[in-house]
């Protein structure tokens, strides 16, 4: 197998890049309108691409005489048509798929020149895997999965999930290898022609989950015999051993899915599982029966809140324990707010020390305070504050303590919190310790769902 580093040349993609991954900047776009989406009362599983598509002032048009769907314009916006005719699922993806197109920021420029994806050619296969990343992260949003967390990836366990959450397989398998314990890599790979007339299958984006340590780069060449080729329709399955240079011999589980426009081949996803698993600690998050205003252990702690943007002085819930058992943090935090009004900004963090092994950090991830119609909380800052505190706790070598913020006065989700917590601060080699009171609903441990041995 030749391991070739993907070079990405489309102008669309470097638009939307610039110099950070696109994979990385795709799907935090489309992250960011989903969740805004869900602050605002967007709701599932399963998610609405119609809603979604209102909520971002996107108008959708039935038409029977395009093979599935495009984006156009008007002086109003954007307009998506699709085929009603075609399988429910089938439409659901592709008007999410063009959403995702909605989001590079030259897609008006695209849309006048009229380049449709029948005339794809050359790099705009590029373009089209972005999209099919955009496409699952806005068909499965971030939070809405719970029960594919833990338990071993299988194509076949991706499929029934599939039709559980009336979603598409790339969907299923993004949101699950993000949650997954499982040591294990999933990639899209698609038959493209090399120099010399030669046929192979390249992969086009691969992402590993938090155990996986091989290195699996876009561009590389699946082996020349790999069970991938065997994916020659949409919804055959094929599985085998293969010896990969990188990562040595590995179990594939491939499934054919629709062809990039203007592709005779299906695509083929799959997954890549190490024959011999390298053990590896990873930090994640604990659930513990107990009061987060007493945490637990020895060494550096750091106590983690959510506060809002428009108080110095904390009032409510979990805060005003704080408050009360650690003033020095209040009076710290008061302090910085006072001296420069821009510090209570959404997204901003501040670090009170409350002594050598105790620091309280305050994230800025609500906006306002009292009863409200809808949630206060603001998922994307949160993000923002929750990949300072990761950083904070790996530089003091630290461990991370905290109630299950920003599901209470808030009024925002704890499975999405969860995954924001899991992927900014527990991926940075950071232990969690998420505590619940005696006599509450009891911790979250979504168990395997996704195979049953």
């Amino acid at each position: 197998m030749t391991v070739k580093r993907q070079v990405w040349t489309n102008p669309s993609v470097l638009a939307l890049a610039g110099d950070s991954d696109p994979v990385q900047a795709i799907t935090e776009r489309a992250q960011s309108k989903a969740v805004g989406a869900i602050q605002d009362g967007w709701s599932g599983p399963p998610y609405d691409p119609f809603a979604l598509a209102e909520y971002l002032n996107v108008a959708v048009v039935a038409r029977e005489d395009i093979p599935e769907a495009r984006t156009v314009s008007s002086r109003a916006g954007y307009i998506i048509e699709f085929n009603p005719n075609r399988p429910r699922n089938r439409v659901k993806y592709s008007i999410c798929h063009e959403l995702a197109h909605t989001l590079f920021p030259d897609c008006a420029d695209r849309v006048r020149s009229r380049l449709t994806h029948r005339d794809m050619k050359g790099d705009e296969w590029q373009l089209e895997t972005l999209c099919n990343i955009g496409a699952a992260e806005l068909l499965m949003p971030i939070g809405s999965t719970p029960s594919l967390e833990g338990g071993r990836l299988t194509i076949d366990a991706i499929l029934e999930a599939r039709k559980r959450h009336e979603v598409s397989a790339e969907a299923v398998l993004l949101r699950a290898v993000r949650l997954t314990a499982d040591q294990c890599c999933v990639f899209s790979s698609s038959r493209r022609l090399l120099s010399g007339g030669r046929e192979r299958y390249l992969i086009d984006y691969a992402i590993g989950s938090r155990a996986w340590t091989g290195a699996v780069s876009a561009g590389a060449a699946l082996p020349g015999a790999t069970v991938a080729s065997q994916c020659t329709a949409i919804g055959y399955t094929a599985k085998g051993h293969e010896a990969w240079d990188t990562v040595g011999t590995v179990r594939v589980e491939c499934l054919g899915v629709p062809p990039y426009p203007n592709h005779i081949y299906p695509r083929v996803l799959g997954i890549i599982r190490p024959e011999k698993q390298t053990p590896v600690d990873i930090a994640e998050i604990t659930y513990l029966r107990g009061d987060a205003s007493r945490p637990r252990g020895s060494g550096p702690r750091i106590l983690a809140q959510i506060v809002n943007d428009s108080a110095f002085t904390w009032g409510g819930g979990f805060s005003l324990t704080v408050r009360e058992k650690w003033p020095v943090a209040q009076k710290a935090f008061r302090a910085w707010a006072e001296r420069e009004r821009r510090n209570l900004r959404l997204g901003t963090v501040h670090v009170g020390v409350v002594d050598e092994n105790l620091a309280v950090v305050s994230m800025i991830a609500q906006h306002g305070y009292g009863p409200s119609p809808k949630p206060r909380i603001r998922y994307m800052a949160l993000k923002a504050c929750l990949e300072r505190l990761g950083s904070v706790a790996a530089e003091r070598g630290a461990t991370v303590h905290m109630p299950k913020i920003g599901s209470g006065q808030a009024g925002g989700s704890w499975n999405i919190v969860r995954e924001f917590v899991d992927g900014a601060v527990c991926a940075r080699g950071v232990k969690v310790f998420v505590y619940e009171l005696p006599g509450g609903p009891g911790p979250s441990h979504p168990q395997a769902t996704l195979e049953f041995s």
